[in-house]
Order: C-alpha cells, then structure tokens, then sequence
C-alpha cells in the first residue's frame, strides 16, 4: 500500500513523499534499488512487514519474525564528491533521534554500522549504490519477538519493546525516522554539515576508547584500542604494534 500524508503525519514538508509498505519483499534495498534504476527519484520509502531475503553487512541474513522489525529502505542523493558512510552515519543517528522520541530511550552506535543497547544489537544500517548519485540506505531495527528470543539471539540482540518496557507503534517510529533523516542529511554537500554530523557520530559511537579486534575484509586480524572514527568513517585502532586506519571489517568489543 502507498501511505498518504496522513498516516505520517510529521513526515509532512520532507523529501519522503512517496512511501509504499508491503506485506513481504524478498529485500527493501533490493526492491528500492529495481526501482531506482526504472527511475524513481530521492525521497522514495520501501518499507516491508517481512524480507524473505533480509541482508547485513558482507551478505549476511537478517532474522526477524513477520511484522516483529521495522524493515525500511531509503532513496538519498549521494553527491559524488562525498562517500556512501556519510548517508550510513546519518541513517544510524536518526534510527538512534528516533528511538530516543518514540520509545524513550537513547542507543549507542557501534562502528561501523550498528545501533545498540549495551553489547546487544537493536538495529544495522546498510547502504547500497544502484546508480550514480543514489544510495539506497536499509534501516533494519528490532521492535519486539513474539514470545521468547530464540536462544542464539538472546546474548546478541535486544527490541526497543524490552527496552522501553511497552508496546511502541511501529509507524511512529518510521515517522520520527524519516523526520529525524531528513534533518541529519539536509546539506551533505556542505563540509560543516559533514563535521557536525561525524561530531554527534563520534559522540554517540561507544566503539571508541574500547579494545578492539577486528576480522579485515582482506584476511588477518588488527587488533588494540579505537581512539578515533574519522570523518571519511574510517577507525582508528592503535596497539603496540602501531596505529592503523580501518575502513571496513567486523568488529568485536573485547572490554
């Protein structure tokens, strides 16, 4: 169904007029990218009950019982002369804006790509280029489980419903998502926007001063402690072996 303005109320007056909420998709980014590349233009929303084919980072599956997550995808202009991580970064510090108006509590962001509670995960950010100057950003947050947590998701994931202590509604917090969106990428284009908004990143980031190891992308293991995300997103990690920049890889907070 495409939602009208009244259904987001707060939504009114952004660049997300065009929303569309299926039963069930294979992938929100997968269907917001097809329909990119037919020509549809920034500011369209995919939102979905249920993926069938939900992706992470590095092509990992998304688990999530039907109509248990918010399973929303974003059309942004992507200027050409700044890097995918800022419209990630943006997505992430609204998923976190959001959570903080509609359910009354503030995550923590875990570089490079999560939104968290403690050491358990409450949402992951993905974003994907279909096209020259569009991304596609998936925003994937845990709002509630019917019945108990599987028992391999219990130490690692955590729903904004057990957090917040009751029931939340997941379309307020897609309008206060998409409204705290369109504040965090007002100017991309602009260098002070791009500093203030690596500043709140780093502020809520509680990667950093952690120990660290990190998996490379390439193979090996780096690890020491994060000291700093820079603004073209890449981590800091320093050790005795020395310091190092990484751009990407899966992280791991050892204390």
């Amino acid at each position: 169904m495409v939602l009208a303005p009244s259904d987001l109320p707060r939504t009114r007056g952004t660049r997300f007029t065009d929303v569309r909420w299926y039963a069930e998709v294979d992938s929100t980014n997968c269907l917001a990218a097809d329909l990119v590349r037919s020509g549809v233009p920034e500011g369209l929303v995919v939102v979905a009950d249920h993926q069938t084919a939900g992706r992470g980072r590095r092509g990992r599956s998304w688990e999530a019982p039907p109509a248990s997550s918010l399973l929303v995808s974003v059309v942004l202009g992507l200027p050409i002369d700044h890097a995918p991580h800022l419209v990630t970064v943006a997505c992430a510090l609204a998923a976190a804006d959001a959570c903080a108006d509609v359910a009354g509590f503030a995550p923590g962001l875990k570089w490079p790509n999560d939104v968290v509670v403690g050491e358990r995960k409450l949402a992951g950010v993905l974003a994907e280029i279909p096209v020259p100057g569009a991304a596609v950003v998936g925003l994937g947050l845990n709002v509630r489980w019917p019945g108990p947590m599987p028992a391999h998701l219990e130490p690692i994931a955590v729903t904004a419903e057990s957090v917040a202590g009751r029931p939340l509604d997941t379309r307020q917090l897609l309008d206060a998502y998409l409204v705290r969106l369109e504040a965090r990428c007002a100017d991309l284009a602009d260098a002070q926007a791009v500093v203030a908004l690596m500043g709140d990143y780093r502020q809520r980031c509680v990667t950093l001063e952690r120990e660290v190891e990190i998996e490379l992308p390439g193979g090996g293991i780096w690890a020491g402690t994060a000291t700093h995300v820079h603004d073209d997103g890449s981590l800091q990690v320093t050790s005795d072996a020395g310091s190092r920049r990484v751009m990407a890889g899966d992280i791991v907070h050892l204390r």
